[in-house]
């Protein structure tokens, strides 16, 4: 599944970007004094304003033929997609190593570790609740590299008679592509690579092997064709993480992160658990599972006319692609149904202006952090 639609601004270097989740509207005569404002508090009116608005625009459904249509032919949509925009469309994102700082090269291994300690000591397979984690980002756009725990959580043991099929093709569980690697990082609905190849530049970790997957063929080939793009690093492939017939070229319980960044939103609603519980099967435990998407009454949800509505809060957009917003319950519903434990699970109002125009634009975006029990019982 591609990545979504870009709606935030552009991304900073790393090094350059300063923490988000600190700059509040104290006084509403300042709002054209700066392009965003964090955490922004709604008033009942306001809240009250927007459902209205969500079943205004609710009211009148995409007749089920095309509703079919998007569905059998979503490939083709997200093909054309890229075919039109290549590569510059997207930015990079550089702003996940602020945002998910256990993604980072080094700095934050101490960290992680003793996270990972904490439990393997209490041996009760449960995260600390970060809930005074990084706040979030303004972009739509991240991604990054990793080396946390220092490659403490090593591979479980796997029979080497045990083999997973990949499309038409038999691959043993110890000669998959990365398989020597010792961190694994699985990124789902890549696009055209804005996040893979800033983890690739960033971190050099020679232990480090990059998986990045995508619905659309297109923006595989693009990441393939890229420069940057180094077999010896990276895997990219094209798969529909809801075609329950096609394994991932990945053993179970191998991966140390999967990464969704605005992927989830994009398939069926119905679709989306049986995808989280595959994913949730191929991370080791003490692995994690990292979201950033769509939430509940953001800007883009409001904008939406009568008529493109599929399904309650589930939309097409012009292009024939397609776009869910999510609440924090139903997220956290999603992943702990999937054996997974909550590690974060956060909700950034925006208050994003356009001062040229003298414009407020309300974001909505939702970021989670969930791990797998260390004692799991989910295979």
């Amino acid at each position: 599944m591609a990545g979504s639609h870009p709606e935030g601004a552009p991304a900073v270097l790393a090094d350059k970007r300063q923490q988000f989740g600190n700059r509040f509207l104290s006084d509403p005569a300042r709002v054209f004094h700066h392009n965003a404002w964090d955490n922004v508090e709604w008033s009942e009116e306001q809240a009250a304003a927007a459902e209205r608005k969500v079943q205004e625009n609710s009211t009148q459904r995409v007749c089920q033929e095309k509703q079919v249509d998007y569905e059998i032919n979503a490939h083709k949509y997200w093909n054309n997609f890229y075919k039109i925009h290549e590569n510059g469309f997207f930015k990079d994102r550089h702003w996940l190593f602020t945002e998910f700082p256990e993604l980072a090269p080094s700095q934050n291994q101490n960290h992680l570790k003793d996270w990972f300690l904490e439990n393997k000591r209490s041996e009760v397979p449960e995260c600390r609740n970060n809930e005074d984690g990084p706040s979030l980002i303004m972009e739509e756009q991240h991604k990054c590299s990793s080396k946390s725990l220092e490659h403490k959580t090593e591979t479980p043991p796997v029979e080497e008679n045990v083999t997973q099929k990949i499309s038409d093709l038999e691959i043993c569980a110890d000669e998959f592509p990365g398989s020597s690697a010792t961190y694994r990082i699985l990124e789902v609905g890549c696009g055209v690579g804005n996040t893979v190849f800033p983890i690739l530049q960033t971190n050099n970790d020679p232990g480090l092997f990059v998986y990045c997957c995508d619905f659309s063929s297109t923006a595989i080939e693009l990441v393939q064709t890229n420069p940057e793009y180094d077999p010896s690093r990276c895997f990219a492939f094209v798969h529909d993480l809801c075609d329950e017939e096609k394994s991932y070229p990945v053993p179970k319980g191998s991966l140390d992160i999967i990464i969704l960044i605005f992927v989830l939103s994009a398939i069926v609603p119905d679709k989306m658990q049986k995808a989280i519980n595959r994913l949730s099967r191929l991370l080791k435990p003490g692995g994690m599972m990292l979201l950033r998407d769509y939430g509940r009454y953001d800007m883009a949800q409001l904008r939406f006319k009568k008529g493109q509505c599929l399904s309650g809060n589930f939309y097409v957009r012009g292009d024939g692609t397609r776009v869910y917003f999510f609440t924090q319950e139903e997220l956290d519903m999603l992943f702990t149904t999937a054996g997974l434990e909550k590690v974060q699970n956060l909700v950034d109002r925006r208050l994003q202006v356009n001062r040229g125009k003298q414009l407020t634009m309300y974001r909505v975006w939702i970021q989670c952090k969930y791990c797998k029990p260390l004692l799991s019982s989910t295979n």
